[in-house]
């Protein structure tokens, strides 16, 4: 990336939990402006890989660096403190609770009334429309609840909470997963957004066609163990969905279903 450090990189990172590996051997980096496409299938390690960036699993082996510095995370405390900030798919959000309280729930802006302290709704109502507002999302009333948002709405709240206050890294754990074709656009054109400002972002998904349009790099994961970490332009989207099907083992169910078939189809004795 012209010579640009990493905002964030693994080397040669491994986990397990007592007999089981559930990383081997993994190195990523993540640049400023530029999305990685993390892909695998379920069980694939996607989700170890996730909280050790995130903090909440420290590495058996190997290293983690942020800006060139080496980090062992204590806590997603720590993480949070470096600037990298996890959208998890269940979005930490309280649905019967407003979208300016959502988007700030955990630091909320307060102000003095008297010898008390209260929510400042102006303050908060006020930030809440304005970022929406920059990805393209019109909330006519930042107090609905986020729970009449529809899921692209939602998901884009809370990127837009973690962008806000500061994260630098993005980590976004399947979210276009549960999402229709209309919903995930949204998705997609706000990492799109979020790269042209600078931040790396860390895209966790298993559908090749929501990763390609957008990513710079591929890691893909196949039980823990790296099959792989391309640039855009040394991969075409067709290969990333045959490594991702397992190509030899497609083949192989082929050739057990021509045979069920062909078996099936021969006359009785």
């Amino acid at each position: 990336m012209n010579g640009a450090q990493p905002i964030v990189e693994l080397n040669g990172v491994s986990k397990h939990f007592g007999s089981v590996q559930a990383l081997r051997d993994i190195s990523i980096q993540v640049f400023p402006g530029e999305v990685c496409c993390l892909l695998g299938d379920n069980g694939a390690g996607k989700s170890t890989l996730i909280k050790i960036l995130s903090g909440v699993y420290t590495p058996d082996d190997g290293e983690m660096r942020v800006e060139g510095q080496a980090v062992r995370f204590a806590s997603p405390r720590d993480a949070l403190d470096r600037g990298i900030a996890t959208v998890y798919q269940d979005l930490a959000m309280v649905p019967l609770m407003s979208i300016s309280r959502n988007f700030f729930m955990g630091r909320e802006p307060v102000k003095r009334m008297g010898p008390l302290r209260v929510f400042d709704h102006f303050f908060a109502d006020s930030v809440a429309r304005e970022e929406m507002g920059k990805i393209g999302i019109r909330v006519r009333d930042p107090g609905q609840a986020v729970g009449t948002l529809s899921g692209g709405e939602r998901q884009c709240v809370a990127i837009a909470r973690a962008v806000y206050f500061g994260a630098r890294v993005l980590i976004l754990d399947e979210p276009t997963s549960a999402l229709g074709v209309k919903q995930a656009s949204m998705v997609l054109l706000y990492v799109e957004q979020a790269r042209a400002r600078g931040l790396g972002v860390i895209f966790i998904t298993h559908n090749v066609n929501h990763a390609y349009p957008v990513g710079d790099k591929f890691l893909l994961l196949n039980r823990g163990r790296s099959m792989g970490y391309f640039r855009k332009d040394e991969i075409s989207r067709d290969q990333v969905t045959a490594m991702m099907a397992g190509g030899q083992e497609l083949a192989e169910l082929e050739k057990r279903l021509s045979e069920a078939r062909a078996a099936g189809n021969r006359p009785p004795a």
